[in-house]
């Protein structure tokens, strides 16, 4: 069960090879060092590093085998996360940024973004929220993106997946109200990581840590949505509302 100032005692990063995702355990590890992270992700050696690194840093790490696109294996997944006991956060954190011009022209390139990014997101959030419900209590947080909220033509295949992923699990956050269940839909802009390696920085940037940090004072404020920067739903109020022949020709 979280305690009195709302950290985890236990934690399921699921797409534990995050950066966003292990700065979380971090920022909660900071907090709180006897906490317990469920560490599921691909059996790779990128998994193998993430959790030496959270080792390193006191955090107890199992590790369980997750592959977003086998959905024949996620019941499995989830069983093996809960079979410690209660979970009391689950983190939804893996995804592909994929070719934003060859997604939408190579049909197996749309597929994967859609089964990873949508399919496996929904199939292992109705598993979490029928364990969670059973245990009378817990904290879910997808890992949206901007990018959802006004779907631009430079990355539509991806910004269409955030924005069904994003709207998925703020109905289910309803669903859940009065369960002891909470979630929260965390909305980055540009994250300096993994996935953006190589792409140019965009306005209003920001890193794992400070998403972090905006995911611990969103749980604590049992917050349904956020921002990261804060100031990201100001501009997404202002862009929503733009016509769409203005909003084509913008630089983005």
């Amino acid at each position: 069960m979280m305690d009195a100032t709302a950290n985890p005692r236990t934690l399921l990063l699921l797409g534990g090879t995050s950066d966003i995702a292990l700065a979380i355990a971090r920022a909660y590890a900071a907090e709180s060092p006897a906490l317990d992270v469920v560490l599921a992700a691909r059996p790779t050696e990128r998994r193998t590093a993430a959790a030496e690194s959270l080792r390193a840093e006191g955090v107890a790490v199992r590790e369980v085998d997750l592959d977003a696109r086998a959905t024949d294996t996620h019941a499995a997944t989830i069983e093996e996360a809960f079979s410690g006991g209660d979970i009391d956060m689950a983190v939804v954190a893996f995804g592909v940024l994929g070719d934003a011009e060859g997604a939408w022209q190579d049909p197996q390139q749309a597929l994967e973004l859609a089964e990873v990014n949508y399919t496996a997101p929904v199939h292992l959030g109705v598993l979490l929220a029928g364990r969670m419900r059973q245990q009378g209590q817990g904290q879910i947080v997808l890992l949206s993106s901007v990018a959802g909220e006004r779907i631009r033509r430079s990355n539509f295949v991806y910004g269409s997946t955030k924005a069904g992923v994003d709207g998925f699990y703020r109905g289910i956050g309803e669903a859940l109200r009065g369960s002891g269940v909470n979630v929260l839909v965390v909305r980055p802009g540009f994250v300096k990581s993994k996935m953006t390696t190589g792409l140019k920085t965009a306005p209003l940037a920001v890193t794992p840590d400070e998403v972090a940090a905006e995911v611990v004072d969103g749980v604590r404020a049992h917050r349904t949505v956020i921002w990261a920067p804060k100031l990201f739903q100001l501009v997404m109020l202002v862009l929503r509302h733009v016509p769409q022949p203005i909003f084509r020709k913008l630089p983005f």
